[in-house]
């Protein structure tokens, strides 16, 4: 087995932008964007089998600790977009960067990332190490999709 780094996991979506999510002006509320990045967040999760509900039965919830967005062009309501989601770090927390690019034309109108943390649900406790139970998911995703 050749080591070298790892397989970038990724997932992407398309939507099409609703009119209650825009602005009077008619281009999407900048606070919407968090939405379309939670959406792709969960599908990669699940491309993970490490779902919400199977974070918490594993013991751990995930708060988002830093999260950043840069608005490289505004999107209009009732406009198709694609939404990728890349996890990029995972051994001590959960980093995942996202784009968001206009469906039509390709052009990146959005581009950011959100950071995330173990916390033990019982000790109610920041780890300083992601747990075995996500490290093994990622790990086996990894060896499948070599």
């Amino acid at each position: 087995m050749t080591v070298g780094k790892p397989i970038l996991i990724s997932t992407e979506l398309s939507l099409t932008t609703n009119f209650q999510d825009a602005d009077p002006m008619g281009v999407i509320y900048h606070g919407n964007y968090f939405r379309y990045f939670e959406e792709a967040r969960h599908q990669l999760m699940n491309k993970l089998n490490y779902s919400y509900r199977e974070m918490e039965a594993s013991g751990y919830v995930w708060p988002i600790i830093d999260t950043r967005v840069k608005y490289v062009k505004s999107i209009p309501y009732d406009h198709p977009i694609r939404v990728t989601a890349t996890l990029t770090e995972w051994e001590n927390r959960l980093r995942v960067d996202y784009v968001i690019y206009d469906d039509e034309t390709g052009a990146r109108m959005t581009k950011g990332y959100t950071m995330q943390v173990a916390v033990s649900i019982d000790k109610r406790e920041m780890c300083f190490v992601s747990p075995k139970i996500f490290t093994d998911k990622v790990e086996a995703y990894h060896a499948n999709n070599a």
